[in-house]
């Protein structure tokens, strides 16, 4: 959430930034914020002094008593005193639930790069790399190939588990874990550490590092309890250190996160709905960063850059593509996505997700960084895919497979596979 000390020094700023994403519906909200703000700790000094009158007049009612003095007067006013009490608490509530109400709606602000659009056509194409190949021959639909050569099972999955579900099997999944190592490999040269978090998140922690409307949307609630299971490891990453103030010295944290993630949206039906590009359950390789309000600029390209990498030595083609204001969620400041190239549907896709959330998701958890003996600020946060393996294995899929349907492993897994270079061959006979 926005920090609201931001938003009272600035509320034109956050009115022009409503604006800009067209989230026009919100800008009243702004100076409601700041007037209710206003009114709460007025009304809790106001509180705070009936309380602190109820002890003095309970210590003259004693001391009046004991000295044999008349303390009717004192105790008519002191029981006109709790009900005051009650109906400043009861308004205090209903302002601190408001409060809450619109911080936790109110987007981040946007870096003045952020290409301004309406939609996902509004988003720009930054770079490419690679030559997109065109198949010389016709490729197969990636989910009945895997099926077909013993490499994975959409159709058991899905009468055990329901649709967006898999079983891979036999060499595939050793390209998975090769995919996974190979991601950690080049995240641990760069001074990354591994955390591998867990699986579920409180609602609390949960709220600070999403938009409200994951929790209906995308996330997936435990029955009988106020957890979830975690649609990304940059959420259980974010909340590790709540409420917990770093040292200058300790920034940037690097993490490099693995686990299993989440999601209940799978998205558009088609030919390859029974396939690996969007599942219910997938793992995922994650660069998380906590790090000085001065820096995040300078690691959010260097986290871009390092996920290009990883797609660069696989030898995918890929376009970087820098997103909208009208598609880019209210957590980050700035996006980027990553799309590689699917030679079947001759059209880029997106791979990676690169996000700069400066201090949204530190402000709702309380995380801060020390700048001298007492002052503090919040830190800020990012977070970049390094590889979700279920669509890197759709790409390795459709850019390496050759015309009798044998799928090449890409050089750089080959020593992550024992030396096997192609999976996937026919059986003989």
């Amino acid at each position: 959430m926005l920090d609201i000390k931001s938003v009272k020094a600035n509320p034109e700023l956050v009115k022009a930034d409503l604006r800009k994403r067209n989230d026009l519906e919100k800008l009243p909200w702004v100076d409601e914020l700041i007037g209710k703000n206003e009114r709460y700790w007025k009304l809790k000094s106001e509180a705070d002094q009936l309380r602190n009158r109820r002890n003095v007049i309970t210590r003259e009612i004693n001391e009046l008593r004991k000295a044999g003095k008349d303390f009717q007067t004192k105790v008519l006013e002191a029981k006109e005193l709790p009900e005051k009490i009650r109906a400043d608490d009861r308004e205090l509530e209903e302002l601190h639930n408001r409060i809450g109400f619109i911080l936790a709606r109110l987007p981040n602000l946007l870096h003045e790069s952020v290409p301004v659009g309406e939609d996902e056509s509004g988003n720009k194409e930054i770079r490419r790399w690679g030559k997109p190949k065109k198949a010389k021959f016709e490729l197969r639909v990636h989910g009945e190939l895997l099926e077909e050569r013993n490499l994975a099972d959409f159709r058991r999955a899905a009468k055990v588990s329901g649709s967006g579900f898999v079983f891979l099997k036999n060499e595939l999944v050793l390209l998975e874990i090769g995919l996974v190592r190979f991601a950690v490999d080049l995240l641990r040269k760069k001074g990354f550490q591994i955390v591998q978090p867990p699986l579920m998140l409180g609602k609390k922690h949960y709220e600070a590092v999403t938009a409200l409307s994951d929790f209906e949307d995308v996330m997936y609630k435990i029955e009988g309890e106020d957890s979830y299971l975690i649609a990304t490891s940059e959420h259980p990453m974010a909340a590790m250190y709540a409420d917990e103030a770093f040292e200058e010295s300790e920034l940037p944290v690097k993490l490099c996160g693995i686990s299993t993630c989440f999601r209940k949206e799978i998205g558009s039906h088609g030919v390859d709905s029974r396939g690996l590009f969007r599942m219910h359950q997938f793992n995922k390789v994650e660069q998380f960063v906590f790090c000085r309000p001065g820096d995040s600029w300078k690691l959010h390209e260097e986290l871009l850059k390092n996920a290009e990498e990883l797609f660069r030595k696989l030898k995918i083609p890929y376009r970087v593509i820098s997103i909208c204001t009208g598609d880019i969620g209210i957590v980050a400041a700035k996006k980027y996505d990553i799309e590689a190239w699917f030679p079947r549907e001759e059209s880029y896709k997106e791979v990676v997700s690169c996000s700069n959330c400066t201090s949204y998701q530190a402000v709702g958890l309380n995380i801060k960084v020390k700048k001298g003996s007492e002052e503090k600020e919040f830190v800020h946060t990012l977070n970049c895919t390094e590889v979700a393996t279920s669509r890197a294995l759709r790409a390795i899929v459709e850019n390496y497979q050759d015309k009798d349907g044998s799928i090449r492993v890409p050089a750089v897994l080959v020593p992550y596979m024992g030396g096997v270079r192609v999976i996937g061959k026919k059986a003989a006979g």
